[in-house]
């Protein structure tokens, strides 16, 4: 039986995700995973070398040599066949800044964790993408959720959470965890909506402005959203939710 593979760890998910080339480019589009991505940060702009990587990735160095290859050919492609360059999906996890990390700036920095209150047996909870008292408008992009606790249809409880760097996939696991029966939203791709429906959390995405006034217009069973929606941040179904790594559930445990 072949040995189940090792998630790779990463500083952050990149701030730019796809690439279009100018000219008379192909229709053609490259999928460079996130996991690729970090090799080619850490070896090409950290200038680590790939036993560095390596330690920095939590993978052997031979791992890091077969993703860094992959990465260059993939990118060769691109900037010689004129193809659409997306970054997306890979077996990674987000450091959390704890153990070893970036010999030079970590971009996710030790963060305290905040207790996160549990509902009670007769509430509903509605999580929000949350920015400034805004409804953040990439799901797989925010920092923050704000959660609200719903009994006789009115909310009896609030409270402000951090995602800790977690992105995409491992987003819907989080708000598992943190017993949310109801998403608010903006943009969400369809891998993260697959992901959502599986755990049982309606989505209501599409949506933008205010988040408390959101909230009052689904409990007065008036607010708008859009069926439909999809992750605009690029324009392109990036598949968020294949990613998810990090626990033994996941198939995650060799190189």
């Amino acid at each position: 039986m072949a040995r189940p593979r090792r998630c790779r760890r990463i500083c952050s998910e990149p701030s730019y995700d796809s690439f279009l080339p100018g000219g008379f480019p192909s229709d053609e589009e490259v999928i460079l995973t996130l996991d690729e991505y970090e090799a080619i940060r850490l070896v090409d702009m950290e200038k680590l070398t790939h036993e560095q990587c390596a330690k920095q990735m939590d993978i052997s160095r031979t791992t890091v040599t077969e993703i860094y290859e992959s990465a260059r050919t993939k990118i060769a492609d691109c900037l010689v066949n004129g193809k659409q360059l997306f970054i997306s999906g890979g077996q990674y996890r987000v450091c959390d800044g704890t153990g070893f990390c970036c010999h030079r700036d970590c971009k996710k920095p030790p963060t305290s964790k905040k207790p996160i209150k549990r509902k009670g047996a007769k509430e509903m909870r509605i999580a929000v993408t949350y920015d400034n008292g805004m409804i953040f408008q990439h799901f797989g992009h925010t920092e923050q959720f704000n959660l609200y606790d719903i009994q006789d249809g009115k909310v009896v409880g609030t409270q402000l959470v951090d995602t800790n760097g977690q992105g995409h996939g491992a987003l819907s696991d989080f708000l598992v965890e943190n017993q949310v029966e109801v998403l608010i939203c903006g943009g969400i791709g369809g891998g993260a909506q697959s992901a959502l429906a599986a755990a049982g959390i309606k989505l209501y995405g599409g949506v933008s402005g205010v988040a408390d006034e959101a909230v009052a217009a689904y409990l007065a069973g008036n607010l708008g959203y859009n069926p439909n929606v999809q992750c605009n941040h690029h324009g392109h179904d990036h598949s968020c939710g294949e990613h998810k790594c990090g626990e033994d559930k996941h198939g995650c445990g060799g190189n």
